[in-house]
């Protein structure tokens, strides 16, 4: 919770979107948050919210048990903008009519707008983005009717005396071309707030909440020379300085020459108080013949928490353990429906707190990711770390599809290697936010010189996105992919096809398992 700059409070009602809501909104440096919808009113009035947001969601206000906003919510005297349901929500609650629409609206369509302070200095038409079943059919003496779809459908609606207003369709998605604008008229005219959330004002405050928290106390954090915990390392240490402990674990699941950079860096560049364990064998001997990629999540988890507890036994006196946790990590368990469905096994080391008597400190935990990036150019920290791209917990055990051998193992670090170098050779490695090579369960018939061959087969991915939440194709030139797949295979023995992946998430993940 940041109360130290304007919020706006976002009530998820279950919408895919929610994220992109709260996203936007830190886009205008305008700090906003997402909590259940079911939260108590108490725990609302704590953030001194300047303005309130009701997403939308999967549900229809005329079902029975369908969720409800929040007693007091309506009271509590500030402007609040529903959405898509949440647009329904603040209608039935205040007398006026919704029921299912005969046209149903999906995708593109297009408004015509009234004068209203949410529409300030926008175009009469609008191009905006639905996904609706419902409608307000009757109003009553509390709303005005400002805008209406080419379906002849209310696409929004403000509250006479009140400053509430509710949008039939999605400003927050890139599909509503003025959503932006929409959002900047809530928040800055109607809010009245300042944009006073940037990195160096986070930066600021978190050094001095540290400071005076851990005051005398040792933390340790388990290193990975990721982006995440290399920043959450950087700013601890401008806090605590050398009572800030970094614990790198080798799993041998890591890129080509990945624990030296680490090691130089943290030891040589930084000068942290770092220690180094090589656990590779550990590691690989328990991973032997298993090809599940859950079983492989919970043994890497199991075996790096008895690794660390190990290594840090060796300092004295720790209080505290600092983790690289995001916001995105944290919003799981804010569903009006509860923590969502697991997809995998989060690789943050749960069960160590607990075990070893400490409390936990998540410096990043209100930050997407992009802002983390932020924060790091604020902390002076190297580019080629801060454009590093995303790399898993279970590092090069979930990018082998299949039984880990040391064989395997060898052969995609050489070929990652060879992708990642040929990314950065062609300009394209900063353009894109995520790249990686997976080796399948597969081989293939190929011709090797005048000999067949019998080989593995390799997927190459590289997506666009900003967090990780969706992500799209990266659209690698043709000629370029082809120099990768020529280079990889005349230089990796083992490898006789590669193959390039384009699906998006959803419904496909970014990594494979």
């Amino acid at each position: 919770m940041n109360i130290n700059h304007d919020t706006i409070i976002i009530l998820d009602y279950g919408s895919q979107y929610t994220k992109l809501i709260a996203r936007r909104i830190r886009e205008e440096k305008v700090y906003s948050e997402i909590v259940s919808c079911n939260v108590n009113i108490d725990k609302i009035k704590q953030f001194k919210p300047k303005g309130i947001i009701l997403s939308g969601g999967p549900n229809s206000v005329t079902e029975k048990g369908s969720p409800r906003i929040t007693e007091g919510v309506l009271e509590l005297g500030v402007p609040i903008l529903g959405i898509c349901y949440g647009m329904h929500l603040i209608a039935h609650t205040l007398k006026a009519s919704v029921e299912p629409s005969n046209i149903r609206e999906y995708g593109h369509a297009q408004i015509i707008r009234k004068e209203s302070p949410l529409f300030h200095n926008l175009p009469e038409s609008l191009d905006v983005w639905m996904s609706h079943g419902d409608k307000v059919s009757q109003f009553n003496d509390n709303f005005n009717l400002i805008a209406t779809s080419n379906g002849n459908i209310p696409a929004a609606i403000s509250h006479k005396t009140m400053p509430f207003y509710g949008l039939q369709f999605h400003p927050e998605v890139a599909h509503t071309p003025k959503g932006d604008k929409i959002i900047q008229n809530f928040v800055f005219n109607i809010c009245q707030c300042q944009a006073s959330w940037d990195m160096k004002s986070f930066l600021d405050q978190s050094i001095q909440k540290y400071r005076q928290e851990l005051e005398n106390k040792n933390v340790i954090l388990g290193l990975s020379g990721g982006v995440d915990s290399t920043v959450t390392a950087a700013l601890l240490h401008k806090a605590i300085g050398n009572r800030l402990h970094c614990i790198f674990i080798n799993n041998g699941l890591l890129r080509l020459n990945e624990e030296n950079e680490v090691n130089h860096l943290f030891q040589q560049d930084f000068k942290f108080n770092f220690i180094y364990k090589d656990e590779s064998g550990t590691f690989l001997n328990a991973l032997q013949g298993v090809s599940d990629p859950e079983k492989k999540r919970k043994i890497i988890g199991k075996i790096f928490i008895e690794a660390f507890e190990r290594a840090a036994k060796d300092i004295p006196n720790i209080t505290h353990l600092a983790q690289g946790t995001l916001y995105p990590d944290v919003i799981e368990s804010v569903s009006f429906k509860g923590p969502s469905v697991t997809i995998k096994s989060h690789h943050n080391v749960g069960g160590l707190p607990d075990r070893m008597n400490m409390k936990l400190v998540e410096p990043l935990r209100e930050l997407f990711k992009d802002e983390v990036r932020n924060l790091g150019k604020e902390l002076n920290l190297p580019s080629n770390i801060l454009l590093r791209h995303p790399f898993p917990g279970p590092g090069l055990a979930v990018r082998i599809l299949g039984d880990i051998t040391p064989k395997r193992l060898e052969v995609l670090k050489k070929a990652d290697a060879i992708y990642i170098t040929e990314l950065k050779k062609h300009n394209l490695y900063d353009k894109i936010w995520q790249a990686l090579a997976v080796l399948l369960p597969v081989k293939s018939v190929g011709v090797m010189g005048d000999y067949r061959s019998y080989e593995n087969v390799l997927a190459i991915r590289a997506v666009n996105s900003t967090d990780g939440m969706t992500a799209s194709c990266h659209p690698i030139p043709h000629e370029i992919l082809s120099k990768i797949s020529t280079k990889i295979i005349n230089e990796v023995a083992g490898i006789n096809r590669v193959v390039y992946d384009i699906s998006s998430k959803p419904p496909s993940t970014i990594e494979w398992e």
